[in-house]
């Protein structure tokens, strides 16, 4: 178990090729004995964005703070504070801070890289099932 303030968490520059004025907070992760995820907190300074990328694995993300834009290869789409993002696997993206102020955003991945297969099917994201 864990309960802390995220401001006594260690941010830690995000120092790779393609990011620029970024952080994260790894809030919880295996050091903490979380045997699934990882959760982290990203803060990105104004004008500041994460590397264009992509992985196998997807994003979850809750933006806590500020306001910007999630880069894919389809297009730039707007979000600010209180909006959920869904980062499919395989997709580019990238988060820019396109407002005067520090973003924000929790990202929710796997420790363990995802294999390469078909998207499973979750009944309950479909609502086909109620037996929770």
């Amino acid at each position: 178990m864990k309960v802390v303030p995220f401001t006594t968490v260690k941010l830690e520059e995000v120092n790779v090729e393609g990011a620029r004025n970024v952080g994260i907070r790894w809030l919880i992760s295996h050091n903490d004995k979380a045997p699934n995820f990882a959760m982290r907190m990203f803060e990105v300074e104004p004008g500041g964005f994460t590397p264009y990328h992509n992985h196998v694995w997807e994003h979850e993300v809750f933006v806590v703070e500020g306001e910007g834009a999630f880069v894919t290869e389809e297009k730039d789409i707007p979000f600010k504070a209180g909006d959920v993002i869904f980062a499919d696997p395989e997709m580019k993206h990238q988060f820019r801070n396109t407002g005067d102020t520090i973003l924000r955003f929790l990202c929710v991945v796997p420790h363990q890289q995802a294999e390469k297969k078909k998207k499973p099917v979750n009944p309950f994201a479909a609502g086909r099932a109620n037996n929770c």
